[in-house]
């Protein structure tokens, strides 16, 4: 590996520490380091501005928002990434940022690492010629209004239901364990070739969740009786909505791609970081 780049939460003091030992790791194996615009001068260590171009590795530093803020930058450039945790849960980081994290970062370094491809989403909003990124969930919800409005829901032309209810989410199976859980979703092993959709808070009891196929044309349609709704990728709103409004939800054509340590270690990691299969008495 020679080239490598740094994308850090550097609000956070713990993460601009750990930023910089993967600095001093990287060049003591003579690997290039690049950072994101605006952060070295709060890393304390200078380095040329994201040439993600020639970047074999991303490693992000904070929690799991901040991978996935990285994960729009070099989706496209099918650059892998390899998270560091120095936030609270971590469950999209490869390893936390200890001694046992950084010995598993110098394998990578030297080459000793495995490729994990996820499943990825784009948006398209009626009257906008742009795309929305998501790794984990795409949602349309409704914002400022007391009472439940129906939303649309199509999938490849066929209307399956309006359904009253606060929104609805599409989910990738990354992101099946994030918001798609909370909201009564099953969890779907990253390898399979699906989407699960579901009705945020539905107001009717033959609303449960889908699981559909990953080549599916998700269509949520906004009801004439909302007055406002907002689209969001990954938590963050990507833009406002109006009533009759649709929203089409396709699998994004590029995958992105972890660098892993551990790659099947997907319910090793449900039962650290959720507490999957531990007994309530034990937690």
């Amino acid at each position: 590996m020679k080239r490598i780049a740094l994308y850090v939460n550097a609000s956070r003091p713990y993460a601009r520490e750990t930023a910089r030992r993967v600095e001093l790791v990287a060049r003591a194996r003579g690997i290039a380091v690049t950072l994101c615009e605006g952060t070295d001068v709060e890393l304390g260590f200078s380095a040329p501005v994201c040439d993600f171009e020639n970047a074999e590795l991303l490693v992000t530093v904070g929690g799991d928002g901040t991978l996935l803020r990285g994960t729009r930058l070099v989706h496209e450039l099918e650059i892998p990434i390899f998270g560091i945790n120095t936030g609270r849960l971590g469950f999209l980081t490869e390893v936390e940022s200890d001694d046992n994290g950084f010995r598993a970062l110098e394998r990578v370094f030297d080459g000793d690492v495995e490729y994990d491809e996820r499943i990825a989403l784009h948006a398209f909003a009626t009257g906008s010629d742009e795309e929305y990124f998501a790794l984990n969930e795409v949602v349309v919800r409704r914002v400022t209004q007391a009472r439940l409005a129906p939303f649309g829901l199509a999938l490849d032309g066929e209307l399956i239901v309006n359904m009253p209810s606060d929104g609805i989410i599409v989910a990738t199976p990354t992101g099946s364990t994030a918001y798609f859980l909370s909201a009564g979703g099953p969890i779907i092993q990253p390898g399979v070739e699906a989407l699960g959709v579901a009705g945020l808070m539905p107001h009717a009891l033959f609303a449960r969740p889908l699981i559909v196929s990953s080549a599916a044309s998700i269509e949520i349609t906004c009801s004439g009786e909302l007055t406002r709704a907002n689209l969001e990728t990954d938590g963050f709103v990507a833009r406002d909505l109006r009533a009759g409004d649709r929203v089409t939800v396709r699998r994004a054509e590029k995958c992105v791609r972890f660098a892993r340590i551990r790659r099947g270690a997907f319910f090793t990691r449900l039962e650290e970081k959720l507490q999957w299969g531990v007994p309530i008495k034990s937690m």
